[in-house]
């Protein structure tokens, strides 16, 4: 549900004289300078309310007027940015996450949504193609078992015959699983048995 509102909106809930009026703001001991039309963008804000000289908040201004507000100057940019332009922009030594810690500090709803959007994005992206594959050669009358034993998030994916010899099949068993930095090249079965890798046999 969008709670942002137009400019023209603004025009009626905010009398024109006032909706131009500079607003000093003192984030985390940095001043900024903006219009009242500004912070006015979302109706449900922390700024809206600040804007309306709500009572209910209880800010304190510092001696040049400015409303104090306790919180990372750093992260305010993009936050006010945001209510400027309506685009989202945040600087390589800031993370996603950080700003909307302050988005859901201000109730800035749109930027929230936003925000949970592209962190979601980011976090599917980075997962796709993470995974580790190992293969495991095994005779015909050990498949069943080298399947059903496997353990610690390893998955059965492929079987291919690659021949027999006098006696019996032989097969090769590829598994998966999700790729993490503290990866073991060991493979480890329930029954207690484990396997280590030689890294000619690490992928697929």
């Amino acid at each position: 549900m969008k709670t942002g509102i137009s400019l023209s909106q603004l025009s009626r809930l905010v009398p024109q004289r006032r909706s131009n009026e500079w607003i000093k703001l003192n984030v985390g001991g940095t001043q900024f300078m903006t219009t009242r039309i500004t912070l006015c963008r979302d109706r449900h804000s922390f700024l809206y309310r600040l804007c309306q000289e709500d009572h209910d908040l209880n800010s304190d201004k510092d001696d040049s007027g400015a409303y104090l507000i306790d919180r990372d100057p750093s992260y305010f940019g993009p936050i006010l940015n945001y209510l400027r332009h309506g685009k989202l922009i945040i600087d390589n030594d800031l993370s996603e996450e950080g700003v909307l810690e302050e988005a859901e500090f201000y109730n800035i709803t749109q930027l929230i949504e936003l925000l949970k959007q592209r962190i979601a994005d980011r976090k599917k992206a980075d997962n796709i193609g993470k995974h580790v594959h190992r293969v495991l050669q095994c005779h015909e009358d050990e498949v069943t078992h080298v399947v059903s034993s496997l353990s610690d998030g390893w998955k059965f994916e492929q079987l291919i015959n690659i021949g027999s010899n006098e006696q019996q099949a032989e097969f090769l068993c590829v598994v998966s699983r999700d790729y993490t930095n503290s990866l073991s090249t060991r493979l480890h079965f329930r029954d207690g048995r484990e396997k280590l890798f030689q890294p000619k046999a690490a992928n697929v």
